[in-house]
């Protein structure tokens, strides 16, 4: 069965999951895995945990974008590494996934604009 999973994170002590954690579940989340750590520190051990539950048809869901990547090419490179194992993306504050063809032309977009297109 396809699962739509959140990962939700607050990089500081006086932010909260709150908003997040609500904003998931009203989108459908039924798993929300929850992270209080900086977005620079690389370990994110909800996020691995997070990642390794993901199966092929599931969509990992956050509230915002700067929730799951540290930086741009970071997020580039997790949303493609969902991408080939078959899981879609979502991201409900900008309203932007990657399950529809027009998901899949704005992923492609953003990816070549920022320089994940392979050079010749």
């Amino acid at each position: 069965m396809n699962q739509r999973i959140g990962y939700a994170r607050v990089s500081t002590e006086d932010q909260h999951l709150d908003l997040q954690r609500d904003a998931l579940q009203k989108a459908g989340c039924r798993v929300i895995y929850e992270e209080a750590a900086s977005g620079k520190n690389a370990a994110r051990p909800e996020l691995e945990q997070c990642r390794k539950a993901l199966r092929s048809g599931d969509t990992l869901v956050v509230w915002r974008l700067d929730r799951l990547g540290r930086s741009l090419p970071d997020l580039v490179n997790i949303v493609a590494d969902l991408e080939r194992g078959g899981v879609s993306f979502e991201s409900l504050s900008e309203k932007i996934e990657t399950e529809s063809a027009a998901g899949k032309l704005y992923q492609f977009v953003v990816v070549v604009t920022h320089g994940g297109y392979p050079k010749r």
